[in-house]
C-alpha cells in the first residue's frame, strides 16, 4: 500500500494551495483519509480527516479556512487551502486507516510528506 501525496509548494500569505493523495495497492476497504501537518520545531498534528461517509473532522485553526474532499472511488483526497498564514507551514502528511484483503482490522498508513511553505 502507498499514499502518494502532490501540490505542496510555496505561497505567499492569503495564497492558496491544493494537496491531493492517493492510495494504491492491495487495499479493501478505507475508512479514514485525511491530513497531518508536522510545523517546524513541532509535533505532528490534525489537519483534516473525512471517513467513507463524509463525515469530517478539522483543527480548530483550520476551520472554515481549509476544506477537505474524497474521491472513494479513485481512493483519493484532496485539500484545498485558502487564505494560508505563515503558521501553516508545515510539513504535511496524508494518512489513511485502512484494511487490506485477507485482515479483519484497519490499520494507518502514512504519504511521504510533502512540504508548505507560507511567505510574508
Amino acid at each position: 500500500v502507498q499514499l502518494q501525496a502532490s501540490g505542496g509548494g510555496s505561497v505567499q500569505v492569503g495564497g492558496s494551495l491544493r494537496l491531493s493523495c492517493a492510495a494504491s495497492g492491495n487495499i479493501f476497504s478505507i475508512n479514514t483519509m485525511g491530513w497531518y501537518r508536522r510545523p517546524p520545531g513541532k509535533e505532528r498534528e490534525l489537519v483534516a480527516v473525512i471517513t467513507s461517509g463524509g463525515s469530517t473532522k478539522y483543527a480548530d485553526s483550520v476551520k472554515g479556512l481549509f476544506t477537505i474532499s474524497r474521491d472513494n472511488t479513485k481512493n483519493t483526497t484532496d485539500l484545498q487551502m485558502s487564505s494560508l498564514k505563515t503558521e501553516d507551514t508545515a510539513v504535511y502528511y496524508c494518512y489513511a486507516l485502512l484494511g487490506t484483503p485477507g485482515t479483519m482490522i484497519h490499520r494507518e498508513y502514512w504519504g511521504q510528506g510533502t512540504q508548505v511553505t507560507v511567505s510574508s
